[in-house]
């Protein structure tokens, strides 16, 4: 049978398509707009004919049906990571949570870990090879294409055919339905003075040639807008947005001088504007990858000059980050940070940067503090910080003593906290 005969013979509704799930079954979606929402819609719509199916997942975008406190006992969401779609039934605790680092997630679902009976995913227009791109996130789902028993994908003309290890073959799809709405946009994050300064802080210790991990917010987009001066930079990330495309059009990334993958950015999914989904398009400087291979601190450490630049909430003065909970709460997830901050610090040349304002609410907390909230989530350990940035200036941390950390934190924090923090120290016998 040809490729084309073998599409047709897949191709159906939404509702037909989402027949191949049974009762107990997981589900796997991709990141962000990786999501097919014509198939999460119909599952929300016939969450009831089920019982016990999970959906797992990093990053949801949409508020869908089946995201329901009422109608757990049908469709349970399962999130590596939360969003504002999935957060408030995280704290709440009708939503589970898997904690996990990003690069592990593939090497979870190998191992059976965490199950992968069925796949939902977006794809790009099957080429005339019979392949689909699953261009904007192959994160974990190549991985859970391998152990799954169906892939069901959304086929959308607006979804890029990328180059990488992102490609499916029509002949392990069990079904597919057809879509052609606008993918999902997702602008810029607020960039204000502080995170300004911040940036600018970390732009002036990227050098020339260095090759890029750039987080998602405000402050990592800060650092962004002020490299249009550097020259010949890389980029090796997990996530591709805007500010990197940008980069690209101004000339500023070219990839070569990258040692790892010359003339090739690498990332594992893709967050922004029609413009960039275009950009991904057969684009031969672009390569999307499963997230073990972007994000596994032992490979991305092989780039030279590999600077890493990711946020967090809260640190203590041992240089523990608590970047995803609100003391016990939960607030986003592990993701990639520590993956990347290792990598940079395995490679030769490479700088870690954790980046975050002194302050929360309006100067009134501060965001450095003598021990981390109760019940926090340390997403980057004590043993792995190197460069901590505010608005205030610069922290070098790794390979310091704990009274040298604790000096230099403070010296960082809000001015209005310095002198309570030193008070704290002092009873902790670090000053």
């Amino acid at each position: 049978m040809s490729v084309q005969s073998l599409y047709q013979s897949k191709r159906m509704s939404a509702a037909d398509a989402i027949q191949v799930l049974k009762d107990g079954d997981t589900i796997v979606v991709p990141t962000g707009v990786g999501e097919p929402p014509s198939l999460l819609t119909a599952l929300s719509d016939a969450r009831r004919n089920y019982r016990d199916i999970k959906v797992s997942q990093i990053l949801p975008l949409r508020k869908y049906g089946y995201i329901d406190p009422e109608t757990t006992a049908h469709v349970r969401h399962s999130a590596y990571f939360f969003g504002g779609a999935t957060r408030p039934g995280g704290q709440e605790g009708w939503i589970d949570f898997v904690p996990a680092y990003f690069s592990e997630l593939p090497m979870l679902i190998k191992r059976g870990l965490t199950p992968s009976e069925v796949v939902f995913s977006m794809a790009s227009p099957m080429d005339e090879h019979g392949f689909f791109s699953l261009s904007l996130a192959p994160d974990y789902t190549m991985a859970a294409i391998e152990k799954a028993r169906a892939v069901v994908l959304e086929v959308n003309p607006n979804v890029p055919f990328a180059n990488g290890d992102c490609h499916i073959h029509i002949s392990q799809v069990a079904a597919l339905t057809e879509s052609s709405d606008p993918l999902l946009e997702v602008g810029l994050p607020k960039i204000g003075p502080v995170q300004e300064a911040i940036g600018s802080y970390v732009a002036e210790m990227i050098p020339d040639g260095a090759t890029l991990q750039i987080g998602y917010g405000g402050i990592p987009d800060a650092v962004v807008m002020q490299l249009t001066n550097k020259h010949d930079l890389g980029i090796h990330t997990e996530m591709v947005g805007d500010g990197i495309m940008t980069l690209v059009e101004a000339g500023v990334v070219n990839n070569l001088k990258k040692n790892y993958h010359r003339g090739k950015m690498l990332a594992t999914f893709a967050l922004g504007s029609k413009k960039l989904y275009d950009f991904m398009h057969r684009n031969p400087a672009l390569e999307m990858h499963p997230v073990d291979f972007t994000n596994d601190p032992y490979l991305a450490g092989k780039n030279d000059n590999l600077h890493c630049i990711n946020a967090t909430m809260q640190i203590d003065f041992m240089g523990q980050c608590g970047s995803e909970s609100l003391g016990a709460k939960p607030y986003s997830g592990t993701g990639g940070q520590a993956d990347f901050v290792r990598a940079a610090n395995r490679s030769n040349g490479g700088k870690a940067f954790i980046v975050l304002p002194s302050t929360a609410k309006d100067d009134t907390i501060s965001r450095i503090v003598p021990t981390l909230t109760p019940g926090t989530h340390v997403s980057t350990s004590k043993n792995d910080i190197n460069y901590v940035v505010t608005e205030h200036g610069v922290a070098q941390l790794r390979g310091k003593s704990a009274k040298q950390r604790c000096e230099a934190l403070i010296a960082i924090a809000h001015p209005n906290f310095r002198a309570e923090l030193r008070e704290a120290a002092k009873k902790m016998n670090l000053l």
